[in-house]
């Protein structure tokens, strides 16, 4: 049993006609011919749409995909169902709530076993009837249509609970880093490095075949084979030659070198192309291959490499704390792997999925009323077609291939990040690959100095864990390898930011070549430490009002030592929390400093103004003590009769007493410049010093802070609020201000 799509039509067997062609109701019919063609059912015993009484008060009647029976008498005698699938579009995330409500549907029907797909994942679950899951249970698969008759063979089934894919996914990895280290004795550094290259190859084979086929051992064989027969004793070996067209579509990118092979042999590649080949990698989830993909990451090198990244239970807290919307920039000028930058694209992407999903049940709430079941089929299937239109149009929000969708608007234009270790940016860009997207925004550059979108003033969140304990030296200049100069990307950021905005930006760079970076930055007179300038670079690089999480050693703004620099960061910028957190939690990691986790929030321009007028009022305070003692000093020192030894002592005199005014004021600035700093103290924050999880208080500090921060208005939210709404019989999308126009 094939697909029949003609147009924009696809054949539905079950209903006999054909109907719109949707995302989901491609999966649907893709998932109708597996269940013919692998699992044997027929046709008569299924039943699309079909609705599904539900006795809960408020919950009305519900649709279920596909419905599936043990035969078609079971069927004609609306005898209780066996499967039921609930069927999401390919690029939508299938969440925690689908999987409960498709559940209970199931459960309302009778049946054994329930499916949720959107074919890139596809889950079964047992259905426990009598009573609402408080958790499901995955199993394997199910039954085949020659097995529902088989008591013993459902039973095993039933107990053949699921390890999670990513799991898999993750030894596999790990297998095939083995194999390159073994067969081509490579560094750990350069078997990941090669890893990654075969990934790509797989992925980008796979997209250009729509996802269709699995890059497996016999496919590349006889791609080899067909390719053998063609080539020229000059060309590359074929795999090499997979690895040039791969390129090619990543180049803009900068994944790979323009003069960069593939360095382990073939053997190796293919042997590696048939352990990964049961999974098709532009249709697996993107939490199985990024969750995959990262714990890959974390324990290569962390244990190999030398390298460490924020824990998971660290850059969840962070990123829920500072809530970052819709619509606003994100930064991250060390981002390492880019954990903090896939936690926030995954954030706000989850925000923008749920506004979706409301829409929907809106959409449905209206059309599907009360008088449906009273309708004539024809006018039934109209409505049908109209929602399956609305919800076309509302996908497509959810597809980075759609250039004005909300999804591809974050991706591209909201995330960014520099890493200064060549791997480790390339790290986070295919990382980001592999979680979904937002890579095109990351960087090879030192996180101090400005790149594409990485300006002063441009970002509502920045979220970073910068390198500790190190020191810019005066020796580290800027050099002319700092300058971008290729003409097509130069263009690109021309026309993306403006000419005169741009070049704004970039004469951080191009204006003081050869100059060191540390003069930059204010604070780089006061101090070399790299943690320190990274402070300094995430508030400039924040909007007013704009707010900032950075991991930072323990106490650093205590440090006496370091006081100047304290009172340089509080002129620029409010302390909104300082969490002290275990050091257990990073030593999992490979550090083994004690962290704090500090948010900050850059002044707006109305506390620009009122930290101003503080220091004003408390400068002209206190210099009213010492009016005459000033006047008589400068006196002394401007009269040409005074001996130059006198002349010099009463300078020192003047110094001494400026510095003294300076110490006097600073206690009154804080007097009138006074608000709250909450602090925090974790005993445990999800993850022992050996990796482990344990309890996580860090949840709870977020539940209480939370509530703190809406009801003391310490930001504001930016984001723009959209509502979707059937009106006229058309689906609009609208803000607030009623600015949207009409899309359909």
């Amino acid at each position: 049993m094939e697909l029949k799509i003609t147009s924009n039509k696809i054949f539905a067997p079950l209903k006999n006609k054909e109907l719109v062609l949707t995302p989901e109701e491609r999966v649907r019919q893709e998932y109708i011919c597996r269940l013919v063609n692998h699992y044997g059912y027929d046709l008569s015993q299924m039943e699309q749409e079909l609705q599904v009484n539900n006795s809960h008060r408020g919950q009305g009647k519900a649709r279920a995909d596909i419905v599936v029976w043990k035969s078609a008498s079971a069927k004609s005698n609306e005898d209780a169902a066996t499967i039921i699938v609930e069927c999401k579009a390919e690029h939508i995330t299938i969440r925690e709530e689908d999987y409960f409500q498709g559940y209970n549907y199931a459960a309302w029907a009778g049946a054994d076993f329930f499916v949720t797909t959107n074919l890139k994942e596809t889950r079964v679950f047992k259905v426990n009837k009598g009573k609402l899951p408080k958790r499901l249970e995955e199993i394997v698969d199910i039954p085949k249509a020659d097995e529902l008759t088989n008591a013993k063979k459902l039973k095993e089934l039933l107990s053949q609970t699921k390890a999670f894919t990513r799991e898999e996914f993750s030894k596999l990895l790990f297998k095939c880093h083995n194999i390159i280290r073994n067969n081509d004795k490579l560094s750990p550094e350069a078997a990941f490095d090669e890893i990654s290259k075969v990934l790509f190859i797989k992925i980008r084979y796979e997209r250009d075949n729509t996802g269709t086929q699995i890059f497996s051992e016999e496919e590349f064989k006889k791609l080899r084979e067909a390719y053998d027969k063609t080539k020229s004793k000059q060309s590359l070996p074929f795999y090499q030659q997979l690895f040039e067209r791969t390129k090619e579509d990543y180049v803009k990118d900068d994944l790979f070198e323009p003069n960069d092979t593939i360095k382990i042999k073939e053997a190796s590649f293919e042997a590696i192309v048939k352990e990964l080949e049961v999974y098709n990698l532009s249709r697996t989830a993107d939490d199985v291959k990024g969750i995959a993909f990262e714990k890959f990451l974390g324990k290569t090198f962390r244990g190999e490499l030398g390298q460490f990244f924020t824990p998971r239970t660290i850059v969840d807290f962070m990123v829920a704390l500072l809530d970052p919307e819709e619509g606003e920039i994100i930064c991250d000028p060390c981002c390492g792997s880019g954990g903090f930058l896939i936690k926030a694209f995954e954030y706000v992407r989850e925000k923008i999925e749920n506004d979706i999903q409301k829409a929907k049940e809106q959409i449905k709430a209206q059309l599907f009323d009360e008088k449906y079941d009273s309708l004539s089929d024809k006018k039934k299937t109209e409505i049908d077609e109209r929602v399956d239109e609305y919800f076309t149009i509302l996908n497509k929000e959810l597809d980075t291939i759609h250039t004005d969708s909300r999804l591809q608007h974050l991706s591209s234009d909201c995330i960014f990040g520099t890493d200064a270790n060549p791997r480790m940016a390339r790290t986070a860009k295919m990382n980001m690959i592999m979680h979904g997207d937002g890579h095109g925004g990351v960087h090879h550059r030192d996180g101090l100095l400005n790149v594409n979108g990485i300006f002063e003033n441009r970002f509502d969140v920045i979220l970073t864990n910068p390198p500790f304990g190190s020191r810019v030296e005066k020796t580290l200049k800027i050099t002319e390898a700092d300058m971008e100069t290729n003409s097509q990307k130069i263009a690109a950021y021309e026309k993306k930011y403006g000419e005169e905005t741009y070049h704004k930006a970039m004469s951080q760079v191009n204006d003081h070549i050869g100059e060191p970076i540390l003069n930059l930055y204010d604070s780089g007179k006061l101090s070399g430490l790299t943690e320190v300038l990274f402070i300094e670079r995430c508030l400039r690089l924040l909007k007013p009002g704009g707010r900032l999480g950075i991991v930072l050693p323990e106490g650093v703004l205590n440090n006496t030592q370091l006081q100047s620099v304290r009172e340089l960061f509080e002129g620029m910028a409010k302390i909104i929390l300082i969490t002290s957190i275990p050091q257990d939690v990073f030593m999992a990691s490979g550090a083994t400093v004690k962290p704090s986790l500090m948010f900050f929030k850059k002044f707006t321009m109305e506390e620009v103004v009122q930290y101003e007028q503080a220091k004003t009022t408390a400068y002209e305070q206190v210099t009213a003590k010492y009016t005459e003692q000033l006047a008589e000093l400068k006196a002394f020192i401007e009269d040409k009769k005074n001996l130059r030894s006198e002349v010099k002592v009463k300078k020192a005199e003047l110094k001494a007493l400026e510095a003294q005014i300076a110490e006097e004021v600073k206690p009154i600035i804080k007097q009138l410049f006074d608000y709250q700093i909450p602090i925090a103290q974790v005993q445990k924050a999800g993850i022992t010093t050996t990796g482990a999880e344990c309890e996580n208080e860090l949840e709870e500090l977020l539940k209480e802070y939370t509530p703190y921060r809406k009801e003391n208005k310490l930001w504001e939210a930016t984001a723009k609020r959209y509502e979707y709404k059937v009106e006229n019989d058309h689906l609009y999308k609208k803000l607030n201000d009623s600015e949207w126009e009409e899309i359909c």
